[in-house]
């Protein structure tokens, strides 16, 4: 039976689940109002100074007041005198916070809606330091006791949570959703309905350990966390600005791939990213590793002044080694002391010192089997050989070219013409060599053995690859404050420095960039290690243990667990800064393996609507590339080819077009054209249609989360993009070879129930191919 478009349309949008808008959820103290009190008020009103007797570190200290009575009246927002100073209508206090920046609306409405419902906050609250929590060393605590000893520490801590919120976890996920979960979050790929079926019969009370370990020892892992981190990078493979010219940067892409494949100490894989080509004897992979900060954009119009783009690259560097590693906002005290977290405008500059000493230059990459140091040591000992013929045979030299005929020059090629009319004493080394050969080295087994070899070398190092990397100046350039952040209005000269908030960087002489590196994953660094477990706790449950996980500052939310955020980070340095071992640490966890699902009355929702608690887990859709990965893996078209040079895959005609300059496309052929999606080509300016739909980020700037739109335009890419409807052609041939229940399983890891047979099964099989890879469960990681 064959459905009208209206009809096919109809059962699409149906397939689609569109969620229902939970409703508000009372105001979080811990999360969004202590930091603010925090950022605001506590500098007057805290654990150092009480200006009027009043502290508003805590909330029972905001309810006793000062010398003019409570500051908060629980529910009676307009009596509060907290509201009524912020505001500015008390009639003796002026408005707060005095002479400081007023809070905005939305502040101010949060604070009311806080007190209106009751100015709730946990009863054994204690006074701040008067530092900001996340300027504080981590210390590592007690895990909560439990009633089973084989409670994993990650689950002591949010039970003990969810037990004093009167809350309860939610049971486990079933077997299926278990094991395409965890194939989704560690390899960005689906589990086949052979590896599905195998865990599943695995009666091994150690099945799904033994499984994640499987998992990690995928060369698949590198891709999937890879792509995680060239995000934070801000890598793509074009210049960027308006004329946005290809450039040549995947083998620092490759590089990252094999070090998160090989489990780099992050420390280490921090360090050789920001200062590799520092590092004694360099070798070449830390020299590629560089390339992080050479993913900058580069602006190549005309009449530009150079400098200016230069200073540009440098502020960008500066605002992301903040972002990636210590989740502040440096950026903002580019132009001014910071508003709100204790970084002033020179330190700022203090930091940009660090990369303002280096040059830009294009490394050589020759085959992965080759060490370019042998080849330049090879290389140099030829020439002194060489060199050695040229001052042994002076003179015969010179006789064989005053005695060259006009005849015997027509014998020469035209490189070597050239250089027989410039004088003997200008002439570069290659020339002389040249000439010689085709002279009194003609004769000689062991000249001509040196030559050859000598080209050998040379069309060896042109064969490589080049990519862009950082190379420390041998001088340092000056650096100075920059007013108001103009680089055309120096002002104090500055040396290389950290903000006086963290601790000390250690140095025997002037600080340089690797010292810097090393100050960031020092264990006294109390930010590096909070930062990273973070970021990869928000790719399990879509929002971090801080959900501002770009902002660790005074602005930026508290932890929701702030003991376990400690207990992570400490665990993650102890454990060698080991990625594999706190993926496992994560998804090994009764929390990770919770069912996502909840039903619309779960009291839960009216407590915590929004899974700050991790009662549950997260329903996710798929990242950008992994949407077309999973295609390509269902449709049985996947390319497992790893690394090398970007590839073109279908894209609608005319995107390219869009640019100031119209780029070429060249379409790849055979298996090149069903790579996973992050080796796709991707410029700035007009990256791919299918992954911009999805939220891929473009690359301009250091993406530390994703966001996860939900628009038209993704259904109509999945249905119509040229890419996909090629995956539904195969996928077509397989649903009339293998049948219905086949291909709904390679989608979705699952069978499909009897009302969805007999749904599904009114379609033709193109139309079911193209639904199945279009279902909201497709796209989605449960």
């Amino acid at each position: 039976m064959k459905l009208s478009p209206s009809a096919i349309a109809a059962l699409l949008l149906g397939l689609f689940l569109v969620p229902t808008p939970s409703p508000a959820a009372p105001v979080d103290y811990t999360r969004e109002v202590k930091p603010l009190l925090q950022a605001t008020c506590v500098k007057c009103h805290g654990a150092g100074t009480q200006k009027s007797d009043l502290k508003l570190d805590t909330a029972a200290g905001a309810m006793k007041g000062g010398v003019s009575g409570p500051s908060v009246v629980p529910g009676k927002a307009s009596e509060s005198l907290l509201i009524q100073s912020i505001e500015g209508n008390h009639d003796y206090i002026p408005k707060m916070p005095y002479k400081r920046p007023p809070l905005d609306a939305a502040q101010v409405a949060l604070l009311k809606r806080w007190i209106d419902e009751g100015a709730t906050a946990p009863t054994d609250e204690k006074p701040s330091d008067d530092r900001h929590w996340a300027f504080i060393a981590p210390v590592k605590p007690a895990i909560p006791k439990t009633d089973d000893v084989n409670t994993q520490p990650i689950d002591a801590f949010v039970r003990a949570r969810l037990k004093k919120e009167a809350l309860a976890p939610s049971q486990p996920a079933d077997r299926t959703t278990l094991v395409r979960r965890v194939y989704l979050d560690l390899l960005g790929l689906p589990p086949t309905p052979a590896q599905v079926e195998a865990f599943i019969k695995d009666k091994d009370e150690r099945s799904f350990e033994n499984l994640v370990d499987q998992i990690l020892e995928s060369p698949h892992y590198g891709e999937r966390w890879g792509r995680w981190w060239l995000d934070q990078a801000r890598y793509a493979d074009s210049n960027g600005y308006s004329i946005d010219a290809p450039r040549q940067i995947w083998k620092y892409r490759d590089w990252v791939v094999d070090a998160i494949n090989g489990d780099m100490p992050f420390d280490q894989f921090s360090v050789e990213q920001l200062a590799g080509d520092m590092l004694a004897d360099a070798t070449e992979p830390q020299k590629i590793a560089t390339g992080f900060h050479r993913n900058t954009q580069i602006n190549q119009e005309g009449g530009i002044d150079v400098e200016q783009f230069r200073i540009e690259s440098v502020v960008d560097r500066v605002g992301t080694t903040g972002t990636v590693w210590l989740g502040l906002t440096i950026a903002c005290a580019q132009c001014h002391d910071h508003k709100f977290d204790p970084i002033s405008h020179a330190e700022y500059y203090q930091f940009f010192a660090f990369f303002n000493n280096q040059s830009e230059p294009t490394l050589k990459v020759v085959d992965s089997n080759v060490d370019p140091r042998e080849i330049a040591a090879e290389q140099k000992e030829i020439e002194k050989k060489i060199n050695g013929y040229f001052t042994e045979q002076k003179e015969e030299f010179a006789t064989w070219e005053r005695e060259l005929g006009e005849m015997s020059k027509k014998l020469l090629s035209k490189e070597n013409i050239k250089a027989l009319t410039i004088p003997a004493a200008k002439r570069t080394f290659d020339q002389k060599r040249q000439l010689f050969a085709m002279g009194p080295g003609a004769a000689d087994q062991d000249y001509r053995a040196l030559n050859e070899r000598y080209q050998e070398l040379v069309a060896l190092l042109a064969s490589g690859v080049s990519t862009l990397v950082m190379q420390e100046m041998p001088a340092p350039r000056k650096t100075n404050v920059f007013i108001k952040g103009d680089f055309t209005r120096p002002a104090a000269e500055v040396t290389e420095g950290v903000p006086a908030v963290l601790p000390k960087l250690k140095a025997d002489a002037r600080p340089n960039r690797l010292d810097l590196a090393k100050w960031l994953v020092s264990r006294e660094n109390p930010l590096t290690a909070r930062v990273i477990v973070n970021r990869v706790w928000q790719q399990y449950f879509g929002r971090g243990l801080v959900e501002t996980e770009n902002d660790f500052g005074t602005m930026g939310a508290a932890p929701t667990h702030p003991e376990l955020l400690d207990w992570l980070a400490i665990d993650f340095m102890d454990n060698g800064w080991s990625l594999k071992k706190l993926h496992k640490r994560i998804v090994t966890s009764a929390t990770y393996q919770q069912s996502s699902s909840v039903a619309p009355n779960h009291p839960a929702l009216q407590k915590d609507a929004k899974n700050y608690l991790l009662w549950r887990q997260s329903r996710l859709r798929l990242d950008a590339e992994v949407v077309r990965d999973v295609s390509l893996a269902v449709s049985g078209l996947l390319s497992e080819k790893m690394g090398g040079p970007p590839v073109y895959p279908p894209i609608p005609d005319g995107v390219l077009g869009l640019g100031q300059v119209k780029r070429p496309w060249p379409l790849s052929k055979g298996e090149d054209r069903y790579r996973r999606g992050m080796y796709t080509f991707v410029f700035r300016s007009t990256p791919p249609p299918s992954l911009s739909v999805f939220d891929a980020p473009e690359g301009f700037s250091t993406c530390t989360r994703r966001i996860r739109s939900n628009t038209p335009l993704q259904a109509l890419t999945l249905l119509n993009d040229a890419s996909h409807f090629e995956f539904a052609k195969s996928l077509q041939a397989i649903i009339e070879r293998d049948g219905l229940p086949a291909a709904f399983e390679r989608c979705v890891a699952r069978q499909p129930t009897k009302d969805e047979l007999e749904l599904l099964g009114k379609l033709d099989s193109l139309t079911l191919a193209r639904v199945l890879l279009n279902l909201d469960e497709t796209i989605t990681r449960e």
